[in-house]
């Protein structure tokens, strides 16, 4: 893996997982607008790391709990997630022996796949991620719903870094086929799992309201997948800054 920072580390910190395609760094805009107050990590998954190997879910989380333990961080306060990188989260919450005091998912990628389709998604997918970079960007609306200038340079130098046999390890051990991890109950009071209303994943937001009662569960009318976090980095920034602090979302007028 591959860890950026911001901030000052004696501040509260608050751990980012990234979204497929892109590099740790895309969440860096949101990441600098809490600087003043959090320490910020970014790590970017081995997936996209140049002439790094993909091992597995478990090795991913082992990797983060060494830089946090180098950096002698016994606390997070807040853990972010965005779309697949929701699953690593979920796995880092469940296995690192690390306290987390809140968990916000962005559009999680809670999808339950089988073992032969995810194997049989694998070639579409990398085709789609290193065409983003053999394009320079060009072919992102064709994948996502924008082509946003904010995040398309982190979509261009994962794609670069991007390995098959990468790919393939990683579809092998996540979103698998299995019942969700479980969650203190506690600690689901303190869990937001959003989606927009408009993307495709807001399917999934029943099976986890189903799986973690005691848990919040916003929906962001009219936004699509992980759209607010890109568009407005600052307004998702104080969102999450007022979550950490009252345990509530501020008044969003998008907000269900």
């Amino acid at each position: 893996m591959v860890f950026k920072t911001t901030g000052n580390k004696s501040e509260p910190v608050v751990l980012f997982f990234h979204a497929m395609g892109v590099t740790g760094e895309s969440s860096m805009p949101v990441a600098d607008k809490l600087a003043g107050k959090f320490y910020c990590i970014m790590p970017t998954s081995t997936v996209y790391c140049s002439g790094q190997r993909y091992c597995s879910k478990r090795d991913e989380v082992q990797q983060v709990v060494r830089f946090l333990e180098k950096q002698e961080i016994k606390e997070i306060e807040l853990v972010v997630a965005s779309s697949i990188g929701a699953d690593l989260a979920m796995a880092f919450v469940t296995n690192a022996k690390i306290p987390v005091k809140h968990i916000f998912f962005d559009g999680g990628q809670f999808a339950q796949i089988g073992k032969v389709t995810r194997r049989i998604m694998v070639p579409f997918l990398y085709v789609a991620m290193k065409s983003l970079y053999w394009s320079n960007g060009k072919t992102l609306k064709k994948i996502m719903w924008c082509d946003d200038d904010k995040i398309k340079p982190y979509f261009i130098k994962a794609g670069k870094n991007l390995t098959y046999r990468n790919l393939r390890r990683q579809l092998t051990d996540s979103l698998e086929d299995k019942p969700f991890p479980k969650l203190p109950e506690e600690l689901r009071k303190h869990t937001f799992w959003e989606f927009g209303s408009k993307e495709e994943h807001f399917k999934y937001r029943s099976a986890v309201m189903q799986t973690y009662i005691y848990g919040n569960f916003p929906v962001f009318e009219g936004f699509n997948h992980i759209q607010y976090q890109i568009r407005d980095p600052e307004g998702f920034a104080r969102m999450l800054e007022t979550i950490m602090e009252t345990d509530r979302l501020p008044k969003l007028i998008f907000a269900i």
